[in-house]
């Protein structure tokens, strides 16, 4: 077995675990407490890279730069892997395989039954998702509208150029196309999530180094409420692994309030911890926005070191919590979020930058809350499934119910671990609650969009997107656009908050785009050159990278192979 041990830019440390032991995997006691054309073989990833280097698509001349941190974005659109596989990976070996995370968790207690997800589709508002194996089975993928800068490059629409999205969206619904039921018996060779059967829609909005505004995050919320029954898509779960560290109260937060949204329109808003180095480290209070808003479910992540014996879990350090901070929202509870595997993307961001993190040549190992909350979601994708009538509110009480604390330590109290680990064998047998209704003070939503940024910011051209305003440097109002959302009207077919972002329409399985007009906040127009950060270099994405201390990523809150913001 072999352990590598790289610093994180928030302090955390990283275990990478390569193949172990074999163990034994019994379900754990608990009790109350797709683009067209198929996978992006090596050959096709290889090709597509040579259309990359030295190519410039037309864009904009704008360098689009993080003067803050996005965290946890990473699995790309495929290339030619830049540097070797350097290990044999045997899932079979692997404690932390989806083989075997899925039996420790409880999972084949709902297959068995034959509840796998079908019918329930999980949107994912993320780097985007490349149709690698594991996720290229006809229709697991609907692409909803990009809405991320690389949309602007035709080659680069939709698919996942930072590696985040296509790892998460793995976890959540990845389906080998030699996984074969009963998946319990199905061999660890066969990758598979949580719910094999259940559907992504994929919305992007992060770029190859996790670059995205929050106006993008809302935009992308927005849309989801007002298309979620579109074309017999039935979407009842949004994966949210991001979050941003925002200095304001969540009642009046921009991104919150969306989130809220979409909860009380009857879709379950899973949104990640967060980080705890990126909380605390820049003075944010509890968890991440939008998982600090009470009505949807803050998710933390823990570790099972590698055991179905749940006496030995531990907390991720990575977890954001409400520990040491008094008053702040916690946890609703935890999911295993520790040294997962996940679908890896060659040469993508995370893969060139993050060897270390390889597991032979399909596969990447990465810990931090957004591993969590896609647990998470596939999880939920299972209970909705079984009990499709069931509200937002009654899937977060069910849940809260059977979670279990395997221990009384102060690493697993209530403050950091919520009501303690999501059980879904106990879940399995349990009877749901059919009444349960949240009351908490609904939110206004008429904050500022800079204080829901918090610590993060882009910047063009040396002027830095700041203020209420959006990418294209449209005025935000808040006020505005809280009444719009709350009456689902905040997109009028491609237009959102006065600009056109996207097409207007369905083509085939994918929301069709359109070229940006106009200019961004720098007063740069979209359209006047050519868009650098479309060239890969083997180490970033030229043109696309977050200034300060290089790329320490804790938006996308994912801490094991990169950072903290997509958590």
């Amino acid at each position: 077995m072999s352990s590598i041990e790289t610093a994180q830019p928030d302090g955390a440390t990283r275990t990478d675990v390569g193949q172990a032991a074999p163990v034994a995997l019994p379900v754990r006691p608990q009790s109350k407490a797709a683009s067209p054309g198929g996978p992006l073989s090596a050959e096709v990833v290889a090709a597509k890279l040579q259309e990359l280097v030295g190519q410039r698509v037309a864009r904009g001349a704008a360098r689009f730069v993080a003067v803050g941190v996005v965290a946890a974005v990473a699995l790309a659109l495929g290339a030619a892997p830049s540097h070797a596989a350097t290990t044999t990976y045997d899932p079979a070996t692997d404690p932390y395989s989806m083989a075997s995370t899925t039996a420790i968790i409880g999972t084949p207690a709902w297959w068995n039954a034959g509840y796998t997800g079908a019918g329930v589709d999980v949107a994912m508002i993320d780097t985007g998702v490349s149709p690698v194996a594991g996720l290229a089975t006809p229709g697991k993928i609907v692409y909803g509208p990009d809405l991320s800068f690389e949309s602007q490059a035709p080659n680069l629409t939709n698919l996942d150029t930072n590696g985040h999205g296509t790892f998460m969206a793995g976890l959540i619904a990845g389906h080998d196309s030699n996984l074969s039921a009963p998946y319990a018996a199905a061999p660890a060779s066969a990758y598979r999530g949580v719910a094999p059967d259940a559907r992504i829609v994929s919305l992007k909005v992060g770029d190859a180094d996790g670059g995205v505004d929050v106006s993008q995050v809302i935009a992308a919320i927005d849309w989801v409420v007002q298309h979620r029954h579109d074309n017999g898509m039935n979407i009842r779960v949004l994966n949210l692994s991001y979050g941003t560290n925002s200095t304001q109260p969540e009642s009046v937060d921009p991104l919150s309030y969306a989130a809220e949204q979409a909860w009380k329109a009857g879709i379950v808003v899973v949104a990640a911890a967060g980080n705890t180095g990126y909380q605390t480290g820049d003075g944010a209070p509890g968890l991440a926005d939008p998982a600090y808003n009470p009505f949807v479910i803050g998710v933390g992540g823990y570790d099972t070191n590698g055991t179905a014996t749940p006496t030995d879990d531990t907390m991720g350090a990575y977890s954001a919590s409400g520990i040491g901070c008094w008053g702040c929202r916690r946890p609703d509870f935890v999911a295993v979020g520790s040294h997962l595997q996940g679908l890896r993307v060659p040469n993508s961001y995370i893969d060139a930058n993050h060897p270390e993190g390889d597991l032979g040549d399909r596969y990447f190992r990465g810990s931090g809350t957004s591993e969590a909350a896609a647990i998470t979601s596939g999880a939920i994708a299972l209970i909705l499934q079984k009990y499709p009538n069931m509200s937002p509110d009654q899937v977060k009480a069910f849940i809260r119910s059977d979670a279990y604390r395997p221990s009384s330590a102060t690493a697993w109290s209530n403050v950091a671990s919520g009501r303690g680990e999501l059980a879904l064998a106990t879940l399995a047998t349990d009877a749901p609650p059919w009444y349960s209704t949240q009351y908490a003070p609904t939110g206004t939503g008429t904050g500022t969009l800079e204080a829901a940024r918090g610590t993060d910011h882009l910047t063009s051209n040396g002027v830095t997107l700041t203020g209420e305003q959006d990418i294209f440097g449209q005025p935000f109002d808040s006020t505005a656009m809280a009444a719009a959302e709350a009456t689902a009207s905040s997109w009028s077919g491609g237009d959102w908050n006065g600009s056109t972002w996207t097409g207007s329409a369905w083509s085939g399985t994918a929301w069709s785009g359109t070229t940006w007009i106009g200019t961004s906040w720098s007063g740069i127009r979209w359209s006047d050159a050519t868009w650098s950060s479309n060239t890969w270099t083997g180490v970033r994405w030229s043109g696309v990278r977050w200034s300060g201390s290089d790329w320490s990523g804790v938006r996308w809150s994912g801490v094991d192979w990169f950072g903290n913001d997509w958590n």
